[in-house]
């Protein structure tokens, strides 16, 4: 039986046509959409950060945002990122991407609150004893709380923030909380996203009872896409952002109903577009950590035991 992660069982809830073509078929895929791109950038860049200040380095923002801007230089490419909103120029979604790090940024300075223990930490686990229900993914960053308690924080680029009853029934990082138990202790374990185009943050909590039950779900819905045959398509706003819409038959009958439901009037609109989809990816392959990186206590301390970016231009120039 195949691995799972939650974006890949979001993948068959949303539309088991793009499920066959994406997971069944395996059809190769040659772009990405822009709201994609732009959340690869933020987060390979807040890896960074979060994997400097793991060793007491905080460089400045404006080091930050230039980072940034060198990994959108050397990864933007107009033939292969899809924008689909025409009336948004690019440059729009790079300032996005530079909002949401200035958001996180200046929310979380001076970065001492919490001790990290994970970044981008891979999650590997099985759902049932004899290892045939697995799960994977990695967390953004896992961290000890000056409470004792255990955090798993995910980062959010869309504009979306979900209310506390959605938070409180999702499943990513609850399934994430599954896949580390007890691995830093029984105490307790909160849920914390970071919606950094709002500058907001939304933390939730899990039973053992609300856990176990997650469980259940998830290995029904693993069996319920393993016995799937027909892997039908479910047209809906999202159909937009699909990168399969050239193969689709759906798609095709939604344009053309789309077209000829359209009063004259309308026809010479231009469209305001749903938002993409909410959730973004959390199997997440992590980049490549900078080049030269030290490892953890071995940077040069100030006398406040964390060391700065006006001590350490060198180091900090790394990222």
């Amino acid at each position: 039986m195949a691995v799972y992660s939650h974006s890949r069982l979001s993948c068959f809830e949303n539309c088991p046509k793009q499920f066959y073509y994406r997971y069944v078929e395996r059809i190769p895929v040659e772009s990405e959409s822009i709201e994609a791109f732009v959340g690869k950038r933020v987060h390979d860049v807040l890896e960074r950060l979060n994997r400097f200040i793991e060793r007491g380095l905080v460089p400045s923002l404006r080091r930050v945002i230039d980072r940034f801007r060198a990994e959108w230089a050397e990864h933007f490419d107009a033939e292969r990122v899809r924008v689909v909103r025409a009336e948004m120029p690019v440059e729009s979604y790079a300032e996005l991407g530079e909002r949401c790090l200035g958001n996180h940024y200046r929310r979380q300075y001076p970065f001492d609150r919490d001790e990290t223990l994970g970044i981008e930490a891979h999650v590997a686990f099985s759902l049932d004893g004899d290892e045939r229900y697995r799960i994977q993914g990695y967390v953004d960053r896992i961290a000890r709380a000056p409470d004792g308690a255990i955090e798993i924080h995910d980062y959010k680029t869309g504009r979306f923030v979900p209310s506390q009853q959605s938070l409180d029934d999702d499943r990513q990082l609850a399934l994430y909380q599954l896949g580390i138990g007890d691995r830093y202790g029984a105490g307790e374990v909160r849920l914390v996203w970071h919606y950094l185009q709002r500058d907001q943050m939304r933390v939730s909590t899990r039973s053992r009872q609300q856990l176990e039950a997650l469980r259940g779900r998830t290995i029904g819905l693993i069996d319920r896409i393993e016995s799937e045959v027909a892997f039908e398509p479910q047209p809906s706003a999202l159909c937009t952002w699909c990168e399969f819409n050239h193969l689709c038959p759906a798609a095709g009958a939604r344009a053309a109903t789309v077209r000829s439901e359209a009063k004259p009037s309308e026809t010479a609109q231009r469209p305001t577009l749903p938002s993409p989809p909410r959730q973004e990816g959390d199997l997440k392959y992590p980049p490549q950590a900078p080049a030269g990186r030290a490892q953890r206590g071995e940077a040069e301390r100030s006398s406040s035991g964390r060391a700065t970016a006006r001590q350490s231009p060198a180091q900090l120039s790394l990222l």
